[in-house]
């Protein structure tokens, strides 16, 4: 059958004629052999110009930069960088050396499950499987413009699911509420410029509602969820009741998402590798998307 699917496949005449003048074929079996070295330079042709043709991977980079205009928590100590060496040495070539220091909760940044939830992975335990997933994006910047302080609701995602499919199982779920357009500018981003306790009261920025989570936890299989705000929980949440329902379940969470209006709804995957802290409740996060 292969013989036949073979000859089928190659018109007479096309590299060749397999007779020689003056010379009789003396089976069957030539001819498949010659045709099939036709046919495999054929598929070996084919493939190089598939190959050249195939477009590029396209790669996002969904993290902030730190520096000293990182955005943390009013309560947390911000980024800092030292330099410990940076010059030309007696030995005439280059060399710089910096110290750097920061809080775990900063900047584009993972919650690990421990941060909420007693007992659960620290950053270091988190698997790499949640860590690479593919990605989804919920897009609810309409409802934030109109309410500072608005919750992400469990009708956004029964919403978002109407019209792009079912969330899948094991995916990272992003939420674009359009607050990335006001980072790094502390006020507009996170309702204050100021630090310490008094100004953890003046927070106000969208987040995912606790029933929202509850759906999620209820409903969905997924690795975790990622947030263009300073929190999954609302900038006004006094119990973090979202960070709470979703880590007893062993979700992550990714905070201060950047660029997600680069995004579509579906059809890509998301790598997110934090810096492996041992015991850590979080840690800064290189996320990014990938086409």
């Amino acid at each position: 059958m292969i013989a036949v699917a073979l000859l089928s496949m190659i018109p007479e005449g096309f590299g060749g004629d397999v007779r020689r003048p003056g010379m009789e074929l003396r089976s069957i079996k030539e001819v498949v052999m010659r045709k099939t070295l036709v046919f495999a330079s054929m598929l070996m042709a084919l493939a190089g110009t598939t190959s050249a043709q195939k477009p590029a991977r396209r790669l996002i980079d969904l993290t902030y930069s730190f520096s000293s205009q990182t955005i943390y928590w009013p309560t947390a100590e911000g980024f800092r960088l030292r330099t410990d060496a940076e010059g030309m040495t007696g030995k005439g070539y280059w060399y710089s050396a910096y110290s750097y220091a920061a809080s775990e909760h900063g900047g584009t940044h993972l919650d690990a499950p421990v941060h909420f939830a007693k007992g659960m992975p620290t950053v270091d335990k988190i698997p790499l499987e949640r860590l690479v997933a593919p990605g989804v994006l919920v897009d609810v910047q309409k409802q934030a413009a109109a309410n500072r302080d608005y919750q992400i609701t469990a009708q956004d995602l029964i919403n978002w699911e109407k019209q792009h499919g079912r969330i899948p199982d094991g995916c990272i779920l992003l939420f674009r509420t359009g607050w990335g357009k006001f980072y790094p500018d502390k006020l507009k981003y996170l309702g204050t410029d100021q630090k310490g306790q008094v100004a953890v009261a003046a927070l106000h920025f969208p987040g995912v509602s606790p029933a929202a989570a509850r759906w999620i936890v209820a409903n969905r299989r997924i690795s975790g969820i990622g947030i263009d705000t300073a929190s999954i929980d609302y900038g006004q949440s006094q119990l973090f009741e979202t960070h709470q329902i979703l880590y007893k379940e062993g979700l992550i969470a990714i905070e201060n998402v950047a660029r997600l209006e680069e995004l579509p709804a579906r059809g890509f995957e998301i790598v997110a590798l934090p810096m492996k802290i041992e015991g850590g409740s979080g840690a800064p996060v290189r996320i990014i998307a990938m086409f």
